[in-house]
Formats: structure tokens, sequence, C-alpha cells
């Protein structure tokens, strides 16, 4: 072991009579164990919400969106069947979406409405069914109107649009365009009776109280465009890649398509996600700094200690550099120590949380009803990088006034 080294340790351990500084070591380890700790739990409850919010919306949306500009698909079969032969793309299925208005028992509402495929949809809306089946969507199914029987296409609308409606799997809803039918006498809106197969709760306010879901068949009838398509959906193998996928299908298809992956879908929303992250992450890093100064006050306590034992081990024929190594060493250990502590602390702590989740939060504010916690290994790394290096600047200062002490004057004076 060099002596260096050695030394460091020993200063480490206080004698009776350097019990204060002994004590603002322990303070200096515990500052940056409780920053680490602060700054590992913030960013895996960030990227928790993020990944939960990128779940949710690509539960009822594609990962990849190809559509044409100001136009249908047309032959949209033979481009769906092109785009998934490539081996990255697991699904591709034709869509149409509109907007048409639901009425039920003297209730209105506006929705979006997406005509899928049941069978190749990427939409992973079956796992989000709370009522009835997937599979109602592409059979008729019997409804009572009025006292008759009517034998009705299916619907699958969300929790909170069927609270609002006040309606049920089983019962009838009617369904009205806004673009209409023209005819001899004007344009006469067009009006449907469907039969709700389904209910679904996708966790999110915006898609519960607003989407409903057709087959396509029923939704190209309903709206009367014939056998066309708005877009086909994609769903890729690497959701992280989803962007260079979104490209190669661009460069394939050629420029009379658009392709669009999920990143730019909704290019605010997870920008400022991001933002917020980085945000979090630099004020929370100030943390570390204050814990910082703590090392640097130690040090220089213990250089005004040390003194005397500076002053022999010059005198012994150590150099300016060995003595800068001794409190450099000391440093980086008060540091290291706390970061590790920090590290272990805070990933106890984020499975804490994720497994018995005490932590409840208001739905109607958030998506989720608890705190959500996603542990990265990289996140840990660079925090833990991030506390290593303030520590290691930190302990630069104190280190060269030691090193800078001379033997001499010391003695002479002391």
């Amino acid at each position: 072991m060099p002596y260096e080294l050695f030394v460091g340790l020993r200063y480490l351990r206080a004698r009776r009579s350097e019990r204060f500084i002994s004590l603002l070591t322990v303070i200096s380890v515990l500052g940056v164990m409780i920053a680490v700790v602060t700054l590992n739990v913030v960013i895996a409850v960030m990227t928790g919400f993020e990944e939960v919010l990128r779940d949710r919306l690509l539960g009822l949306n594609a990962h990849v969106l190809l559509v044409r500009p100001a136009s249908y698909l047309r032959g949209y079969d033979d481009l769906a069947r092109r785009v998934g032969e490539r081996d990255e793309v697991i699904s591709a299925a034709p869509m149409l979406t509109g907007h048409i208005i639901l009425t039920s028992r003297n209730r209105v509402s506006g929705v979006i409405v997406r005509g899928i495929d049941p069978d190749r949809s990427s939409v992973e809306l079956q796992e989000h069914l709370q009522e009835g089946r997937l599979d109602g969507l592409k059979t008729r199914t019997p409804v009572t109107v009025d006292g008759r029987e009517l034998q009705l296409p299916g619907i699958i609308i969300g929790d909170r649009l069927a609270e609002q409606l006040r309606v049920g799997p089983g019962d009838a809803l009617q369904a009205v365009s806004p673009i209409g039918s023209p005819t001899a006498v004007g344009i006469i809106p067009r009006i449907r009776r469907f039969a709700v197969v389904g209910i679904f709760d996708s966790g999110m306010r915006e898609y519960d109280s607003g989407l409903a879901f057709l087959s396509l068949p029923a939704a190209q009838d309903f709206f009367g465009v014939g056998k066309v398509a708005t877009s086909i959906e994609i769903t890729v193998t690497d959701v992280g890649n989803a962007q260079a996928i979104a490209a190669g299908i661009q460069e394939d298809v050629g420029d009379r398509y658009r392709v669009e992956d999920w990143t730019r879908l909704w290019p605010n929303l997870f920008a400022a996600l991001r933002l917020e992250k980085t945000v979090y992450f630099l004020v929370l890093l100030l943390m570390v700094l204050i814990a910082a100064f703590n090392i640097v006050s130690t040090l220089i306590m213990v250089v005004m200690e040390k003194r005397k034992d500076i002053a022999v081990l010059r005198s012994l024929g150590a150099s300016g550099g060995s003595i800068r190594w001794i409190f450099l060493l000391k440093g980086w250990i008060i540091g290291a120590a706390g970061t590790v502590l920090g590290v272990v602390i805070g990933y106890v702590l984020a499975r804490l949380i994720e497994r018995y989740q005490f932590i409840d939060l208001p739905e109607d504010v958030f998506v989720v009803s608890t705190v959500p916690v996603s542990i990265s290994p990289l996140y840990f790394a660079l925090v833990a990088l991030a506390s290593l290096v303030i520590c290691c600047l930190a302990s630069i200062y104190p280190a060269r006034q030691a090193a800078r002490l001379h033997p001499v004057d010391v003695i002479r004076y002391e």
C-alpha cells in the first residue's frame, strides 16, 4: 500500500482530541449520501412517469403511422403487406379515423372514432378492456331498441364516455356524422345505430372520454367513403428504435406517403418530459455541490490540525506531490463512501416505492394512482460519476494548500 494512501486512511480515524474533525468527516459523508439518494430516487420516479405515459399512449396508438397527406389510402392491403414484410415490423394494419357525435338518452358527446381490423390491429385494446370482447366488432349484436330486436354492428367506448352516456355492454348508441350525404333536399347527416360490445380503460382521461372503436368495414360504411383508410398503423420490434425504422419505411414507400414514429406524434409532450427530467437533475445536483463544500471545509480543518505532521513528513523527505496526494485521497475516500452509500440506499428506496406503492396520487391529476418507478443503471451510473467528479474537484484546493506548507515555517513557529 502506498504510504500516501496509508496516511490518508489514518487521518480518517481521529484521535480523542480530534473528535470534532471526525464528526465533520461523518457529516461530509452523510451530505454526499443524502444528495445522491435524493437525485437517484427523483430520476427513477421521473423515468417511471415517462415510461408509464409512453406505454399508455402506445397502448392505444401505433408505434409508427403511415399516411398519405390530404388523401385517403387506396389499395391499403398491398401497402400494409409490403410494410409488414420488413424484419423489424411485427404488424401493419389499415385504420380509418373520423369524428362522430354519439347520443344516448338525451346525452350527447363528440368523439374520435377509429375503424380497425381486430385481427391485425396494433392497438392493444384487448388488454385495456374492462367489459366485453374485441371480437364483438367483427359480428353484429342483437339489441332491443323501442321494442324491436335489431342486429347492430359493434362499438367499443371508454369507461368515462360510457359513464357520461349512461350505457353499458348490450346497449344501443346512435352515431351522427358531421359530414352528411347530399340529397335532393339538401345535406342529410348520416345516422347509424351501434351496439356497445366493450368498454375500455386506458388510464388516460382524454382517451377514455373521447375515443371509440369500430370495425374497419363498419367505419367505411358509416362514413360512406368506400374501401379506403386514413392510415396504416405499424407495430415495431424495438420501440426505442422506432425513429430509425420509420426512416427506413419512408425510404421504401417513397415521398407519396409520410411515415411518422411515436416520438413525432407527440413531440412537445416527450420533449417537455425530457427537459423536466434534465432540470431536476441539474437542480438536485446542487445538493451534491453543497455536500462538496462540507468536504472542502473538513479537509481545510484537517490541514490546519495536521500542520506539524505535514512538516515532519516534509522533513523526512516527503515531496509536495505526496502531501497533495494524501489529502486528495482523503477527500476522494469521503466522496466515494458517500456516493456508494447513496447509490445503494437510493436503489433500495426506489425498490421499496416500486414494490409497496405506499405513495398514493390523485388519478384525476396524474395518469397513475401510485408513484411509478423505473430504475435505469445508466442514470445511476451518471449520478455516481457526477458525484465522484464533484467530490474530487472539491478536494483539490485543500490538498494544494497542504502541499504549499513550508516545514521550516511550521517548525519555527510551532
